[in-house]
C-alpha cells in the first residue's frame, strides 16, 4: 500500500497534486506565476477548492501569462468577478492584477522571477524530516522574510502564512512526512545548487 501524506484524500484531483506537484522545486517563471496567484485566492478557503478551479483559472487568466494579466482593464475584472469557475472576491482579483504588474517588475530587474525568489533559499530546496502532519508549521522566519520583501516590492495577499504554503506547493520547502514515499524522492541530496 502507498503511503501518502495524512492530508491527502483520496479524490484522484488531490492525489495527483500530491503525487507529481506539491513539494517539488520549480524554476520555471509562468508556473511560479500561476501558484501565486493560486494561493492568493486560497486565503481563507481550502487547498482543494482551488484545485477544481484550477483548469478554469487557466482559461481565465490567459494560462498564467503575466503579461496578459497586468493589462487586465475594468471590463476584464468585472467579467471575473461574474465567473463562477473562480473564487469571485473582487479584492483578490485586484491583488491579481497588481501582482502581475510586480511579477513584470521583479523579472526585469532580477532576469527572471526565479532567481530572484530562490535567492532566498540559497536555489536550493530546504528538505524538511517531519513525522507528522502535526509537526509541519504554517510559516518560518523564511516565509516571514518572503513576505515583507514581496509586500515591499507591491504584492498583495502574500502574507507569511500564504508565502509558507506557495513555498511548499514550489518546493522551496519540502514538507512530505518521512513516511510518505514522496519524501525519499524529493529528499534525495543534489550535487550541484538547483538553477532556474
Amino acid at each position: 500500500m502507498t503511503i501518502r501524506c495524512a492530508w491527502t484524500t483520496s479524490d484522484p484531483l488531490y492525489i495527483d497534486y500530491h503525487d507529481h506537484e506539491w513539494g517539488v522545486p520549480v524554476f520555471d517563471d509562468r508556473t511560479l506565476f500561476a501558484f501565486l496567484i493560486l494561493e492568493g485566492a486560497q486565503a481563507g478557503l481550502s487547498w482543494y477548492t482551488i484545485l477544481k478551479k484550477r483548469e478554469h483559472y487557466h482559461r481565465v487568466y490567459a494560462d498564467f501569462d503575466p503579461n496578459v494579466v497586468a493589462a487586465y482593464d475594468a471590463k476584464q475584472i468585472d467579467a471575473l468577478l461574474q465567473d463562477p469557475g473562480i473564487v469571485r472576491n473582487r479584492l483578490k482579483i485586484l491583488a491579481s492584477v497588481d501582482n502581475a504588474k510586480a511579477f513584470l517588475e521583479l523579472q526585469a530587474r532580477h532576469g527572471t522571477f526565479a532567481q530572484y525568489l530562490w535567492s532566498f533559499a540559497n536555489g536550493q530546496p530546504i528538505i524538511n524530516h517531519f513525522r507528522s502532519v502535526g509537526e509541519v508549521p504554517v510559516n518560518t522566519p523564511l516565509s516571514d522574510a518572503i513576505s515583507k520583501e514581496l509586500k515591499r516590492q507591491g504584492f498583495r495577499f502574500v502574507g507569511t502564512t500564504i508565502c509558507y504554503s506557495y513555498m511548499q506547493a514550489i518546493g522551496m520547502v519540502m514538507d512530505h512526512t518521512t513516511d510518505c514515499f514522496r519524501h525519499a524522492e524529493l529528499a534525495a541530496p543534489h550535487r550541484e545548487p538547483l538553477r532556474p
